[in-house]
């Protein structure tokens, strides 16, 4: 077995997230007056965190960023589930990993993440999950994958970064851990992916 650990960013690589988040920051936008975000400010909030990204979208003005959390709290995340879809081969892919593979997420998502694992029935089908909250400094930082790194007493090079964005590989590359950038071929990686079902081949290939 090439590696013991498997660990997946959330947004745009377990789920396909880009209708809901847009959705929803484009509800942030609106309630302060402003127009819908551009392809840039959406490829920015993607990848950040809530703080990281109400501070972008509103220009850092803490005035309007403290009434938006006020608004947040008026939100209920469940009405953007509609909007996600889970990425059509992860259910098969972690059937035929775990065990003996550990899996993990590294996300910069909040208090979302909880939530989507439980209304897609994956709860139990990670053996960790760190968001932003978990960490002092989140991705691109290398903090939130050094902790699962710490958690299980692996080495980096016993695992393997599943992720999306330039912000997934920069904490990937800080880490030390190995790389594979899924539907992204402008990312610096050690594995290029299209689907998540080829991670098996990649992870266990004599057992596949």
């Amino acid at each position: 077995m090439r590696y013991q650990l498997l660990v997946f960013d959330c947004d745009g690589v377990l789920f396909d997230t880009a209708a809901a988040n847009l959705t929803y920051y484009n509800l942030f936008l609106e309630h302060f007056g402003r127009q819908p975000m551009t392809a840039a400010q959406f490829e920015f909030v993607h990848a950040h965190t809530i703080d990281q990204a109400l501070n972008y979208l509103f220009d850092g003005d803490q005035r309007v960023i403290a009434q938006a959390y006020q608004f947040r709290k008026t939100i209920d995340y469940g009405d953007f589930l509609k909007h996600l879809t889970i990425e059509p081969t992860l259910v098969d892919l972690l059937a035929r990993i775990r065990p003996p593979l550990k899996t993990a997420i590294a996300t910069n998502r909040t208090d979302t993440m909880q939530r989507l694992l439980e209304e897609f029935g994956l709860k139990d089908q990670f053996d960790m999950v760190v968001t932003s909250l978990d960490v002092t400094r989140p991705k691109p930082h290398p903090e939130p994958l050094q902790k699962i790194l710490d958690h299980f007493g692996l080495d980096a090079q016993d695992a393997l970064y599943v992720g999306d964005t330039d912000v997934d590989a920069q904490a990937a590359a800080a880490a030390a851990i190995p790389f594979a950038a899924y539907r992204n071929r402008d990312l610096r990686a050690s594995y290029f992916i299209e689907s998540l079902q080829e991670l098996a081949d990649i992870v266990a290939p004599a057992a596949s």
